[in-house]
């Protein structure tokens, strides 16, 4: 919903809402309980005063109601547009028939203040869900405006938009890829977290596929633009998540399924005391007071607010634990929760890398740390920051390093100490003529349990091998726990490689993984959740993981995650703890057992005051039924007035 709709429905509430009041103060209402004396402008009669107050209120507020009652009945269903319109419209033209006949009983203040009550829950939707265009917009804000392409050897600066399949692209270090390509010239490494969700940056070479909208490091590149314009990923992502977004109905609300059985109890137990009443042998007028009081009745303002004060409550209780509900849907959803898919990278780990095991040979731990730290804290990279904190952690002695040099996609070779240190991969082991020795079971034992594995050369000799991965964060596990103790399935998604994320698996007690998956296809991986008959929650981070995050009947974002998934879920942890998952899912339930609780009692008030608003109770209505069902057995003479009965013998 776009701005202009939340202004328009933030107008029509302001509007019924400032008018209601007098119309409250001037009605019976406000003279004998209020006990307001002030008697009504220019010398009108109250009811007089009260339709012309009315007139903006139902002309233009009332219209949205009215509205979607038409739209409800073109689809052969009746919902609380239908009801309202009903109630609305019964009582204000039975009003301005009285008011237009001289004065009597009127129900100007029913209507206007039934109209504010339900367009402000309509307003406070309208406001939360304004935002989800916003998800789009910021992942088309991934793409550079501008991109450089060399042509006839020149370099030229262009608008992305223009950029065509076949063009040669020249990216700098820092710069973001403008469209999907393939490297012809240069190596780098490419930050692709932005839209792969993965931490670690990724080398690239010659052959090698670039995506549109990741960030290139370090090294030039020249590419050959290869999918431009709606064809690349980051395109094809931007209309996953508008097709989901625009597919997904939200959940029927319970006040909506009350309300088709309460526009028959209106329409059938009016027309019942109409027909009733008429034949007890009052006046059409009374007859059609009792009839249009039943219809009024039946659209409580406690149906109305039923579910929106649950709603505020489970919302408060979110809030102060950082979880963010963006709309009502988002916690009756949360409710109904089956299974939740879990992304790996930065959801269930920590998305940074840690250094999880340091082997040695020949060299004390800490000395190796020393060295290694030296070389690596010139470099940028994710795994040489993994390195230096293990050091520093470990209080190894910080020394100076020289003779730097930066191998991108391999490591980095300096002098320290008087040693020649070299920490990298395989390739700059082969690079230095380095052989691993009786180090490599330890580097292979790594690599198939899906660590990323660092070695540490010092003088040519293979010294130590250093094991490095995304840690999970402390409480994954225990979230885990908790969501099964629901009676909740968790699986784990993630595009990482099957050893890292088995591993991961293992160690939380997740017994359900996807891995591999690409980002295209995440979304897909939930559909078929859904296809099999599963509720299904995703809880994601990155921008890979909007599409999946609007597919599912749930998106949790996790706060420290990007805009996009922030924007496109229906809930977003603030504090990036996935034991929030479990309490979300908690407050869900309980909110839609006090939503039920508070529809009961607005239908256990509607099955009192029907009768009374009917006029079952009044002493006169038994006896004169009586006597037009039986007259051979009633010998009363029966004379009407507003409020007594008298009768005599014949």
């Amino acid at each position: 919903m776009d701005a202009a709709a939340v202004n328009d429905m933030r107008n029509r509430f302001l509007v019924a809402a400032v008018l209601s009041v007098p119309i409250l103060l001037w009605s019976p209402i406000g003279r004998q309980v209020l006990h307001f004396g002030v008697p009504a402008p220019f010398g009108l009669r109250d009811d007089v005063f009260q339709l012309i107050l009315s007139l903006p209120v139902i002309a233009y507020s009332g219209t949205f109601f009215f509205e979607g009652a038409v739209g409800a009945l073109r689809a052969r269903t009746l919902d609380m547009m239908a009801l309202v319109s009903t109630a609305i419209v019964a009582g204000w033209t039975y009003s301005v028939v009285v008011t237009l006949r001289g004065g009597g009983d009127v129900f100007y203040e029913a209507t206007t203040v039934l109209i504010a009550f339900v367009l402000l829950g309509h307003w406070l939707e309208a406001r939360a869900r304004g935002g989800a265009n916003d998800a789009v917009r910021a992942l088309l804000n991934l793409s550079p405006p501008q991109a450089i392409v060399i042509r006839d050897g020149a370099q030229i600066e262009v608008p992305t938009s223009e950029v065509q399949v076949g063009d040669l692209l020249l990216i700098k270090p820092g710069a973001k890829i403008p469209v999907d390509a393939v490297v012809e010239e240069g190596t780098s490494e490419v930050d692709e977290s932005v839209v792969t969700g993965e931490s670690l940056p990724v080398p690239k070479t010659p052959g090698a596929e670039l995506i549109g909208g990741s960030i290139n490091k370090n090294g030039t590149l020249r590419a050959r633009a290869t999918k431009v314009g709606s064809d690349t990923a980051l395109a094809q992502i931007v209309k996953l998540v508008q097709e989901a977004q625009s597919s997904k109905a939200p959940g029927q609300r319970l006040a909506d399924r009350a309300a088709f059985w309460l526009v028959l109890v209106a329409l059938i137990g009016g027309t019942l005391t109409l027909v009733v009443w008429l034949l007890a042998g009052r006046s059409f007028s009374q007859a059609i007071l009792f009839a249009i009081t039943v219809v009024v009745i039946t659209c409580p303002d406690a149906l109305g607010l039923a579910t929106p004060t649950a709603i505020m409550v489970g919302t408060g209780l979110g809030a102060k634990r950082g979880i963010l509900f963006k709309n009502a849907t988002a916690i009756e959803d949360a409710a109904g929760i089956q299974v939740v898919v879990m992304d790996k990278t930065g959801t269930l780990t920590k998305g940074e890398p840690e250094v999880t095991e340091v082997h040695t040979d020949g060299l004390s731990e800490k000395k190796i740390l020393a060295l290694a730290a030296a070389v690596e804290r010139d470099s940028e990279h994710p795994l040489a920051e993994a390195i230096v904190r293990r050091a520093e952690q470990a209080d190894a002695a910080r020394l100076p390093a020289t003779e730097f040099e930066n191998v991108p996609g391999h490591g980095a070779v300096a002098t320290v100490d008087g040693h020649r240190v070299a920490v990298g991969n395989a390739r700059l082991m082969a690079r230095e003529n380095v052989s691993l020795n009786g180090l490599a079971t330890e580097r292979d034992r790594m690599a198939a349990d899906g660590r990323t594995v660092v070695v540490v050369a010092v003088d040519g000799r293979a010294s130590a091998v250093i094991g490095v991965s995304d840690a999970p964060r402390p409480s994954s596990k225990k979230a885990i726990e908790a969501l099964q103790r629901e009676g909740v399935g968790v699986v784990m998604l993630t595009g990482d490689n099957r050893a890292t994320a088995e591993r991961i698996a293992r160690e939380l007690g997740i017994s359900d993984v996807l891995a591999e998956v690409l980002p295209a296809d995440k979304a897909i991986k939930i559909a078929e959740l859904q296809r099999a008959g599963k509720r299904v929650a995703m809880v994601g981070d990155g921008v890979n993981d909007a599409p999946a995050l609007a597919q599912a009947d749930l998106g949790i974002a996790i706060g420290a995650g990007t805009d996009v998934a922030i924007e496109t879920a229906d809930i977003v942890l603030m504090r990036s703890d996935p034991f929030d998952v479990a309490t979300a899912i908690t407050i869900g339930r309980a909110t839609l057992r006090k939503e039920r609780q508070n529809l009961g009692w607005a239908v256990g008030y509607n099955s009192i005051a029907i009768p009374i608003a009917a006029g079952i109770f009044e002493p006169s209505f038994g006896l004169v039924l009586r006597q037009k069902l039986q007259p051979s057995r009633c010998r009363a003479q029966v004379c009407w007035s507003r409020s007594t009965l008298c009768f005599s013998e014949a």
